[in-house]
């Protein structure tokens, strides 16, 4: 899949937060592939599968039937909102054109799937089951998680923003994936479904979601910008820093500030480490007492990022000090 930018696109580029919605269809995908089926070991991903998987089809209703395992997805799942009611909401009020023109993409007849058949017609019962099915999974399979997600997102946001800062749109677009290739005015995307599109942006931009779940994905959208879903940022485990600065500020602090060095949460720090959430959040505490980080307030997430001062000593440049 390959992206064509204009000078124009290039100034339109905007980062926005993962769509609830969307994060519900990649997470049945992620279901239905096994932990390991993308492309990213996410922290926390296989502890959720094992926890979630069994039954999860049966909570998730006609979801389970809209989202295959590979594949299109219907772009009536593709809502932006991070909002969970506006999300179900838009969803349930899809025009019934839409709805039976992205039903009738998915793989498989819905002459057989009595509840596909009643959506694409529009039914009223069918709409509000929709909206019921989606909810239900929501609470029942991504309620617990949704806290690290959005944690994560805020995350990974966090850095595509100090990476526009420091390295200008060229850095953004070559750092999004790890075989992503951006050749201006081109980003190529590896995709075996769709590895010989080419998408002209034609001016209107690029809306860039971090995805926890799932990515590539893209939705078009004729005269609006183009919506590009990718995997988040996993971050790098700390390495080096306990034994360079273990004597310091002891071993277990050391990794902690290492593990800071792409923006975090408390809960992926302690994931990064392997420590407990409290003892994370302590650490981290010492830390900012210290100068060492700073720690801001996203939402319900609590984003911990270097301080000058910290990058400083975890580089071994002494020269602010």
């Amino acid at each position: 899949m390959r992206l064509h930018f204009t000078s124009a696109d290039l100034r339109k580029i905007n980062l926005m937060a993962p769509g609830t919605l969307e994060e519900m269809a990649f997470s049945m995908r992620s279901l239905r592939a096994g932990p390991t089926g993308g492309q990213v070991r996410r922290p926390g991903l296989e502890q959720w599968h094992r926890r979630t998987r069994t039954g999860a089809a049966a909570r998730a209703g006609v979801l389970f039937d809209l989202v295959p395992r590979e594949g299109f997805l219907p772009d009536f799942l593709s809502q932006l909102s991070d909002d969970l009611d506006t999300s179900v909401a838009l969803a349930a009020q899809t025009p019934t054109a839409q709805l039976a023109a992205d039903i009738a993409q998915l793989t498989g007849s819905t002459h057989t799937n009595h509840r596909l058949r009643e959506l694409a017609e529009g039914t009223s019962a069918a709409r509000q089951g929709l909206a019921a099915d989606l909810r239900h999974y929501f609470s029942s399979c991504l309620a617990d998680l949704w806290p690290q997600v959005q944690a994560g997102a805020a995350a990974d946001r966090a850095l595509r923003a100090e990476t526009l800062m420091r390295g200008g749109v060229d850095g953004l677009l070559a750092t999004l994936g790890t075989r992503w290739l951006w050749e201006p005015p081109i980003l190529h995307i590896p995709s075996s479904r769709a590895s010989d599109v080419d998408v002209p942006l034609c001016g209107w931009g690029l809306v860039l979601v971090p995805s926890y779940f799932g990515g590539p994905a893209l939705l078009y959208r004729p005269e609006r910008p183009t919506v590009l879903t990718y995997p988040m940022s996993a971050g790098e485990p700390p390495t080096g820093a306990s034994d360079a600065l273990g004597p310091l500020l002891g071993r277990t602090r050391a990794a902690v500030l290492a593990a800071i060095r792409h923006p975090a949460a408390t809960t992926t720090v302690a994931e990064r480490v392997g420590i407990s959430l409290p003892s994370a959040s302590q650490h981290a505490t010492i830390l900012r007492n210290a100068g060492l980080i700073t720690t801001t307030r996203t939402g319900s997430a609590v984003l911990h990022t270097l301080s000058p001062l910290g990058e400083a000593l975890l580089h071994g440049d002494t020269a602010t000090r």
